[in-house]
């Protein structure tokens, strides 16, 4: 790359953080290249959900994030990002192109950087410390600056609307054979895998949190019965948006990714909660009764502080760099236009 642009070395660096972003069942479901003076993010198709997602929401909410992942990693080393989603109608795995210039690194931004390591999916039941309205607060406001609203469901009613959404959620991917096959195919990995869903860090039977009804993987191995039965006061917050276009759907993520980071950075504990929005029928029930209709919700966030007694829990797999790094052709990567 040029001088006026990061080198190969910080490239790979950050791409490498960015691969440490969240993704449904740990599909890992991107690849990125680099231009001449960019890097670009695609989707990989053949990383879909058809039982669970199939019209491509959590793909695209998982790409988001990464995308996010990879903004922070810059940023963090000094190089403001310019980003053109969709930017080539023609190719629409083709999610993002982005571009750089210098800026000065921030303490918030080496923070968020920081944090990517340390962040974990963490399905345990969390303790009974309150979050403070002033932290939740503060994730809200990440989730703005990526244009997405997080809404806090600290209502009673609202809390009840939500949860009970999840259980439906569940209940009625619990009677479909095929989600089962797809599930059972990412679940319950171990050690020497690359991608998918770890058996040591998920319960080795279903749980409830509370009110909150758990995704249940099959072959599990966390044991969970030290934690005891201390009252959960882990907090749900819903991420939507105005529209539910591939755009929306890919600043969700990144939505995200931010609130994670911000989370992580102030030593909550955090899981994703998909299911609830896996469905037309549960989703539009949390848009007119939760969201009062303002946006439309992509995905929940489970947020909380780890009990004391809970042991780090180990990282997940990621796939090899050179399963999803590669060059792009500076004939194509000269088309940004797009969405910014």
């Amino acid at each position: 790359m040029p001088q006026d642009a990061p080198d190969r070395r910080t490239v790979e660096a950050v791409v490498a953080l960015a691969t440490r972003a969240p993704s449904v069942h740990n599909t890992q479901p991107w690849r990125w290249a680099t231009g001449d003076s960019s890097v670009h993010l695609f989707a990989d198709p053949d990383r879909t959900l058809p039982a669970v997602d199939p019209d491509g929401r959590d793909l695209l909410i998982s790409c988001g994030a990464a995308l996010h992942h990879l903004r922070v990693g810059f940023a963090s080393l000094g190089w403001a990002t310019e980003v053109h989603r969709l930017p080539n109608p023609a190719e629409p795995d083709h999610l993002a192109a982005i571009t750089f210039h210098p800026r000065q690194a921030t303490a918030v931004d080496i923070g968020l950087a920081a944090a990517i390591p340390h962040r974990r999916t963490d399905r345990r039941r969390f303790s009974s410390w309150p979050v403070p309205a002033d932290l939740l607060d503060v994730l809200t406001e990440h989730a703005a600056r990526q244009g997405v609203i997080a809404v806090p469901a600290t209502n009673p009613e609202d809390r009840f609307r939500l949860t009970s959404a999840i259980t439906l959620a569940s209940w009625r991917q619990g009677m479909d054979p095929a989600y089962h096959a797809e599930l059972t195919a990412w679940a319950g990995r171990g050690f020497a895998a690359e991608d998918g869903v770890p058996a040591a860090n998920t319960p080795a039977t279903a749980v409830h949190h509370g009110d909150v009804a758990m995704r249940t993987f099959p072959g599990g191995a966390l044991d969970v019965s030290e934690i005891g039965a201390e009252d959960d006061a882990g907090e749900l917050l819903v991420l939507a948006t105005p529209a539910d276009d591939r755009v929306s759907r890919l600043r969700a993520g990144e939505a995200l990714s931010a609130v994670l980071l911000a989370a992580t950075d102030f030593r909550l504990a955090t899981c994703p909660l998909s299911q609830a929005t896996e469905f037309a029928a549960t989703r539009d029930a949390l848009r007119d009764a939760v969201l009062g209709t303002v946006g439309v919700p992509q995905i929940v966030l489970r947020v909380g502080w780890a009990p004391v007694s809970g042991e780090p829990l180990p990282s997940t797999p990621r796939r090899p760099a050179a399963d999803v790094f590669g060059d792009y052709p500076s004939t194509r990567a000269a088309h940004l236009g797009g969405t910014r």
